[in-house]
């Protein structure tokens, strides 16, 4: 069952409207009126950080492995410049910093365990005890990674789970169940009415990404769908629903 009270949640932050996973991305969605905002969790050599992709390259320039990059390393890079000009030395975030950001603001927080591969285990510990403290309520936690939710568990049985797939697996329930989750993540685009329907009638949450058109958020809501992921948060507003 879904029990949260975000339904529209800005993708990384602030959706296509600031640099991905970023203060600036969560101030840009603040600014809009978002309260939920999902983002990517990763451990580098020594901490957590905010990040999507394992190698540096796309919104860091730079060659090699989070993995091998200390914490004081990234929050010295530049996360701004390859999105706009304006974002220029905007800097890698650490999840210390966004969560306690998100608690200030009261934003309501669907973290993404997104491990460096061969990192799972470790990843989704760290995740989890870094959210022990957490009002209840303020995270849920996901990922496409379920050794990283199995480890998240272990860690902090209380904290929320959520499992993320593209293609609702014919497995689905029994993986639910494995991790003891409250909610199903899928792509919007492969979800079927009737997969829709079998998750919820089981009794779980059920978030679709990433939903950048608002005739098809609708239909989503209408299928029973719960929450919805955008990069659009322009288009669509956090009170559309």
């Amino acid at each position: 069952m879904w029990t949260y009270p975000a339904r529209i949640v800005a993708h990384r932050g602030g959706g296509s409207l600031a640099p991905e996973n970023t203060i600036a991305a969560l101030r840009c969605g603040l600014s809009h009126g978002f309260h939920a905002a999902e983002f990517d969790v990763m451990d580098a050599a020594d901490g957590l950080v905010l990040m999507h992709d394992p190698e540096l390259g796309r919104t860091v320039a730079g060659q090699g492995s989070i993995a091998d990059c200390t914490v004081a390393d990234l929050i010295g890079m530049d996360a701004g410049s390859w999105f706009a000009p304006a974002f220029a030395n905007e800097p890698v975030p650490t999840f210390a910093l966004a969560r306690d950001f998100c608690i200030t603001h009261r934003i309501w927080m669907n973290a993404e365990i997104k491990p460096v591969p061969g990192t799972e285990i470790p990843t989704g510990r760290q995740v989890a005890l870094a959210c022990a403290s957490l009002p209840a309520g303020s995270v849920l936690l996901s990922s496409f990674a379920m050794d990283a939710l199995l480890a998240a568990r272990e860690a902090v049985p209380a904290l929320p789970r959520a499992l993320l797939v593209e293609a609702v697996p014919d497995d689905w329930l029994a993986r639910l169940k494995a991790l003891d989750a409250v909610a199903l993540h899928a792509k919007a685009s492969l979800l079927t009415p009737a997969q829709a329907a079998a998750v919820k009638a089981a009794g779980y949450g059920l978030l679709c990404y990433t939903v950048n058109d608002p005739a098809q958020a609708r239909a989503l809501f209408a299928m029973g769908v719960d929450a919805i992921c955008t990069d659009r948060i322009d288009l669509i507003g956090a009170s559309f629903a």
